[in-house]
């Protein structure tokens, strides 16, 4: 789906016009990668709720929507020309202008962690280098990834899993993993990923715990493969140029919330984890554990492809991000 920027502008244009009365306010206008019933979504409008409180009569965030607004791969771009000022969602959706996201891909330490020994400052050079914008906060952290599977995998006799020509639903955090699994890699947008395991065009996808069941694609999916891998790379971003106009006590309150919120969000979601797989257990859902060497082989390469992705890019950041980053 592509929609016209020109007719986006048009649309945004017309939602302020219609808002009411200008006040004292700053206005910023957000948007998010993902869909309204996406748990993901759920997260950044509590982010919305609390900076609008605590922002009261100084900054406001108005929400725009999500991708039936701006498509997920052009929201980066909308945000770097001022379309929108604030954009939440992967910043492995513009993975190939910012290589450094993979760090957050890689990484081992909480959004907290990185804030007090400077990764996240380092990260903040590059997003003011690479995309002209304003990196406000890496949020809803401690999230990890699995593959999900419509069928019990096959195992290998060092008790590992052989997943060789399973087509699985990825994006490009997954790719180099699933490829070294042996599985085939099928790009599917999330609104379309339903469809494709009801009709087989996908045997299986690589997804957090969290928001498994939002979209009921757990009607499908049978099979988790245990131990996670990766973390989320769920972050706020704003127009640089946006960022740099607002008040110093608008900057202030955004701050104070975005640092609060990484830790909230943590917390929420590490009892949502709990919930969920206590939840997809009862339901049916059979989890496949790989122990002892097959399972730190399983991570290994999974950490490794991160990495190894973007030391290929040639970051002079890449020794940093990944002291910040990375501990096992």
């Amino acid at each position: 789906m592509r929609i016209p920027m020109k007719s986006t502008v048009l649309a945004i244009a017309a939602g302020v016009a219609l808002s009411g009365p200008v006040s004292a306010e700053e206005v910023l206008r957000a948007v998010t990668a993902f869909p309204a019933p996406v748990e993901f979504a759920k997260s950044f409008l509590r982010f919305v709720d609390k900076v609008n409180a605590m922002g009261e009569g100084v900054v406001r965030i108005q929400y725009m929507g999500g991708p039936e607004v701006i498509p997920p791969p052009q929201q980066a771009q909308a945000v770097r020309r001022g379309v929108v000022d604030m954009q939440y969602g992967p910043g492995t959706y513009y993975l190939g202008d910012v290589p450094e996201v993979d760090a957050w891909v890689g990484s081992t330490v909480t959004a907290m962690e990185a804030r007090e020994n400077g990764g996240l400052e380092a990260m903040r050079e590059v997003y003011k280098e690479k995309l002209g914008a304003y990196l406000l906060g890496h949020v809803d952290t401690g999230i990890t990834f699995h593959i999900y599977l419509t069928e019990e995998p096959k195992m290998t006799a060092d008790g590992g899993v052989d997943l060789t020509g399973v087509k699985l639903r990825s994006q490009p955090i997954y790719r180099e993993f699933f490829d070294s699994l042996g599985a085939t890699s099928v790009s599917v947008p999330v609104p379309e990923v339903y469809t494709a395991l009801e009709r087989g065009v996908v045997d299986g996808i690589g997804w957090p715990l969290v928001g498994i069941q939002d979209l009921s694609w757990d009607k499908f999916l049978k099979v988790r493969i245990d131990p996670p891998f990766f973390q989320t790379d769920l972050v706020i971003i704003l127009n640089e140029e946006k960022w740099e106009g607002l008040s110093d006590e608008a900057k202030a309150i955004l701050t104070k919330a975005a640092a609060e919120y990484e830790q909230e969000s943590y917390d929420y979601y590490q009892a949502n984890i709990v919930e969920t797989d206590k939840a997809v257990r009862d339901a049916g859902m059979e989890v496949v554990t790989l122990e002892g060497a097959a399972a730190q082989a399983w991570l290994d390469s999974a950490f490794e492809t991160a990495w190894a992705r973007l030391k290929a890019s040639g970051s002079p950041q890449y020794d940093a991000l990944r002291a910040a980053y990375y501990n096992r």
